[in-house]
């Protein structure tokens, strides 16, 4: 849905977690993060995948990379399939594809230095050794503006801001095409976020990175992003290029999110979804808190994506034509 050229197709992707109880904890109901998600994006571009806290997002970006296995579904990167590929295929697709996470304070481990760190991945795929290694570690740290001398230190000895340039390097250090970014600026003061964020436009423009950017901060997500997927209770519910979407939206709750942004006016106050395995299994999932929600709207699968401009899509019935309500 981003055009021309995708290097990543995610198909009907679904994920499924049980809700155990009792002392003997059987499973009592279903979560499902991901229901029926898909999307692509083209080389050298970013999609922004938003939505609150508990909508899927990151089971979405770990799917994505086998970190987590989905249930249904098929991901394509660069034409191969991601879920077919054996353990020795996966390993090596691993070098292609790589994960930026979110919390700078506990993504690193205390006990080695973040020259150690860096060099680990390098080390696992048998890329170098000995001077070529310090070499590559210090182009890595070079690259995120850090200086190489500073190899030796443990993660206690930076900041917020510097601990996830390094983890923006250790994830870049493999060379690779594509980069799931997850939350990597939420937990960073507003002034270093700006700094991340022009990092990863920087790296982008000079080495053509593919982004998947995780985020609900939606003016950090219209500073970077080319196109956008809004997400809620493992649907998406909207995508389209971020243009289009800010300027235009069509879906209730991505024009709810957007009036919660400061400078866009007032959210409108609606109740909130029953959230884990009791909320609503049929409609629409937005339609317990939608203002504009009809009879139709809570029956049924609810509306699926439709185009409802050049490559805008949206799933509301009201949106999109879908007959009477």
């Amino acid at each position: 849905m981003t055009g021309a050229n995708p290097l990543l197709v995610v198909e009907g992707l679904v994920k499924r977690y049980p809700v155990r109880r009792g002392l003997l904890m059987r499973t009592a109901g279903w979560i499902d993060a991901a229901q029926g998600v898909s999307f692509s994006i083209g080389t050298g571009t970013t999609l922004g995948l938003v939505g609150e806290s508990g909508c899927g997002k990151t089971t979405v970006g770990r799917c994505v990379l086998r970190l987590v296995e989905p249930d249904e579904g098929s991901v394509t990167f660069d034409g191969l399939p991601v879920l077919a590929q054996g353990e020795g295929e996966l390993r090596a697709l691993r070098r292609r594809m790589q994960m930026a996470f979110q919390d700078p304070y506990t993504s690193l481990n205390p006990r080695m230095t973040i020259g150690q760190a860096l060099a680990e991945p390098l080390v696992a795929h048998g890329i170098a050794r000995g001077t070529e290694l310090q070499d590559r570690v210090a182009a890595a740290l070079n690259r995120v503006g850090l200086d190489p001398a500073l190899a030796g230190r443990f993660p206690h000895g930076f900041s917020g801001g510097q601990r996830q340039r390094i983890n923006i390097a250790r994830a870049l250090v493999l060379g690779p095409e594509f980069l799931v970014c997850d939350e990597v600026v939420s937990a960073l003061d507003v002034s270093v976020q700006a700094q991340i964020l022009n990092l990863l436009v920087d790296l982008q423009e000079e080495h053509g990175l593919t982004y998947l950017f995780i985020s609900h901060d939606l003016a950090v997500v219209r500073h970077l992003c080319t196109h956008v997927a809004v997400m809620y209770r493992g649907r998406l519910v909207e995508v389209a290029p971020a243009g289009s979407l800010f300027d235009e939206p069509r879906h209730p709750y991505t024009e709810l999110l957007l009036r919660s942004v400061p400078g866009r006016g007032k959210g409108a106050a609606t109740p909130n979804a029953p959230r884990g395995p009791d909320g609503p299994d049929t409609g629409c999932p937005f339609a317990p808190r939608c203002p504009l929600a009809a009879d139709r709207c809570h029956q049924g699968d609810g509306p699926q994506l439709e185009e409802v401009g050049a490559l805008h899509h949206c799933a509301c019935w009201l949106r999109t034509g879908g007959g009477d309500l």
